[in-house]
Order: structure tokens, then C-alpha cells, then sequence
């Protein structure tokens, strides 16, 4: 049957991780960022970049024109950075919150951009102190962009289910599999994106928010999922920061067929159905709340289903673009998550059984590297 279907375009790939900066002694976040980021400039170029909190240091990889390309790149970054690290006696971490350091003990970067922000934002932003994952899809044509925007949204808590990696909070255990989204709700043009029936009614959005410095430019929309102001993208922004580069590349590969099967039910002139952004947004909750191994709604019947299986009908959804793709090996990883536990259930996992914060950002920083 595939063979009789259009060709599917590249879906080229862009990813952005944001890792945690800690000393291996105390174990808390250090403020060294500055020191990498100099040392990563010589090889890495732009590929590497100063975050706001001088203990957070963000890579981005090149365009890639697959997932396989996309794993080499995420890897291969993480081992540059692992190796920057050790040269000023520091260890690196891949986490959406430390699990006991405080912000306010955080500093801030020297740049005019962080500046601005916290000018305008005072604690909001000085508080904002988590790591995210940012997965861009190519998407030449910004109209079918805002389609597939519209269309993603249903199914983004089940991506932020499984990549849920942030259960502490200035030592806290929050009740939460993923309080990262919690934090960053106290920015303004956060969450979920609102439904926009075209490009032009999108742009209108833009020009007024810019004409009445709301914003100084769209890169300050940020939210979940969004078309990149600049690239041709649509960018995917709600995940937490995974442990591993396999579940990165998991999600990743996640990410692109899920743009891709909707694109391919665009060609055929068939849409998913779209939801209310109030109705996702319970899903939202639920999914921060307890990861895999709560339940999510299933909105076309109306109940409550497992995460799990929602996850698994997921699966089948994009079965039909997964091999074109080249990335079933990498959508197969679901399931290790699904048996295995996201980060957030590593992490209290290892909490239950040593009552040791320290012992829970030791086994993150040991699967910063793992399996490259």
C-alpha cells in the first residue's frame, strides 16, 4: 500500500539540548558555563551556546537529513561537551531540573539578550532554572506548517509522557514526573499554542504583539510547539531533557514521523481531528503529573485510557511513514521506555532507595554518555 502513496518529503531534522554543569564533589549546578562554552567555540563553533544561568550550557546540532544523522550528531556533541567538562574538573548532566540546587544561588550570564529578559521578567526568569529538548521538523511551506501545528497539539502530551525527567525541585520531591513545565509556565507565551486558521491570521498575531512591545521579536513565543520564526521549522518545545542519547533519538524520530504521517494526510486531503486547547491541555496536566504510568483522555470516545496504550495507538498512527523514514529502530525504543521507566521514574527510583539526592544526580550524570 505505501508504494501507491506519494513520496514523502526529507523531514530534515534540527536538535537543541540543554545540559546541567555540576561539580563532581558537591554535586550541585556550578557556574562555569563560560569556561566550556570558550573552550567548545574552537571546534564546536555555533554549535554550542551560552544559556541565561551560567550553569547551563545548550548544543545544537547541524541540519541532518535523518535520524541516523541526527544520533551522531546528539552523541557526538555529548561527548565533546562530557570532554570539556572533565578539562575544568566538572561532570555534565542531562536533566529537565537538578534535583536540590537553588536558583537563587545561580548566576547570571553577561549577554545585553539575558539582560533584557530578566529586566523584564525580574524572578520569573531568574527562576527559570531547567533544561529543555527542542526538536525542529523542516517544513518549507509556513501555511502547511500552521496545518500540522494545529493537528500536533492533540498528541503532545503523549511525546512529553515519555520524556518526562523532572520529579525534583530545590530538593523537593514535587508530586510531579515533570515539574520543568510548571516553571516555565510563569513566562508569558508559554504552554500550548492556540489554533490559528491561516498563516496571515498567525502573522497577525506576530505584528500586533510586536507593534504594542508586547515583544521585540517572535523568537519570545515560546510555546510548546511553534513555527520557528526564522527556519523553516516547526519546532517542537515541550519535551523534558532526556537522560540518554537513546531516548533524545527516540523522541526525535518520534517527533518526525508524527509531522510526517499528518503531512501525508494533508496530501489526501484528510486531517486529524483537532481538539480544544482546553481539553489537550488536561491531557497536559496529566501527563506532568504521572508520566507513562498515569492515564490520558481519549477524547474521539470520550474516557480514560492508559498512558500506555494511547502511546501504543500512537504507534500504530505512524507505522505506515516509520519505514520510509529509515527510523524504526529508533520508534522501537518506545517500548525500552515503556518497560523501563522514563528519567523521572530513574531518578525516584534511585531516591526510594537511597533517600540520597547526591546518589540521584550520580546516575544522571552517568547516562549522560551512555550507549555512544
Amino acid at each position: 500500500m505505501a508504494s501507491s502513496l506519494k513520496k514523502l518529503p526529507k523531514f530534515t531534522l534540527g536538535v537543541e539540548e540543554e545540559y546541567q554543569i555540576i561539580d563532581p564533589e558537591t554535586r550541585d549546578l556550578r557556574s562555569h558555563m563560560s569556561k566550556i562554552v570558550e573552550g567548545g567555540k574552537i571546534t564546536l563553533k555555533e554549535q554550542v551556546k551560552a544559556e541565561m544561568h551560567q550553569s547551563v550550557v545548550e548544543v545544537g546540532t547541524n541540519v541532518c537529513e535523518n535520524v541516523a544523522q541526527a544520533r551522531a550528531e546528539v552523541g557526538s556533541l555529548r561527548n565533546k561537551i562530557s570532554e570539556l567538562a572533565a578539562k575544568q574538573d566538572l561532570v555534565v548532566g542531562a536533566a529537565s531540573t537538578h534535583p536540590f540546587a537553588r536558583w537563587q544561588d545561580q548566576e547570571i550570564t553577561d549577554d545585553p539578550r539575558y539582560h533584557v529578559i530578566v529586566d523584564e521578567l525580574k524572578d520569573i526568569a531568574r527562576s527559570n532554572l531547567i533544561f529543555g529538548l527542542h526538536v525542529h521538523v523542516g517544513i518549507d511551506s509556513r501555511e502547511i506548517a500552521i496545518q500540522l501545528m494545529n493537528q500536533a497539539c492533540y498528541f503532545l502530551p503523549h511525546i512529553y509522557a515519555l520524556t518526562t525527567n523532572s520529579p525534583f525541585w530545590e530538593g523537593r520531591n514535587t508530586g510531579f514526573k515533570a515539574f520543568r513545565a510548571k516553571i516555565f509556565a510563569k513566562f508569558p507565551r508559554t504552554g500550548l499554542p492556540e489554533y490559528f486558521d491561516s498563516v496571515q491570521s498567525y502573522d497577525n498575531y506576530l505584528e500586533t504583539l510586536v507593534k504594542t512591545n508586547c515583544i521585540d521579536n517572535p523568537k519570545k513565543i515560546w510555546w510548546d510547539l511553534r513555527i520557528h520564526p526564522f527556519f523553516s521549522t516547526i519546532e517542537f518545545r515541550i519535551c523534558d531533557m532526556c537522560l540518554t542519547v537513546d531516548e533524545t533519538i527516540c523522541i526525535v524520530a518520534l517527533i518526525q514521523a508524527v509531522v510526517a504521517k499528518l503531512y501525508r494526510l494533508l496530501l489526501s486531503n484528510t486531517s486529524f481531528n483537532i481538539y480544544r486547547i482546553a481539553l489537550i491541555r488536561e491531557n497536559k496536566f496529566r501527563a506532568a503529573r504521572n508520566g507513562i504510568e498515569g492515564k490520558l483522555i481519549d477524547f474521539g470516545r470520550k474516557i480514560e485510557v492508559p498512558t500506555s496504550e494511547l502511546i501504543m495507538e500512537l504507534l500504530d498512527f505512524i507505522d505506515d511513514v516509520v519505514d520510509e523514514l529509515d527510523s524504526r529502530p529508533e520508534i522501537d525504543y518506545v517500548h525500552q521506555i515503556l518497560k523501563n521507566g522514563t528519567g523521572a521514574d530513574q531518578q525516584l527510583a534511585v531516591f526510594d532507595q537511597t533517600q540520597d539526592l547526591k546518589k540521584v544526580v550520580d546516575m544522571i550524570t552517568s547516562k549522560f554518555t551512555e550507549g555512544i
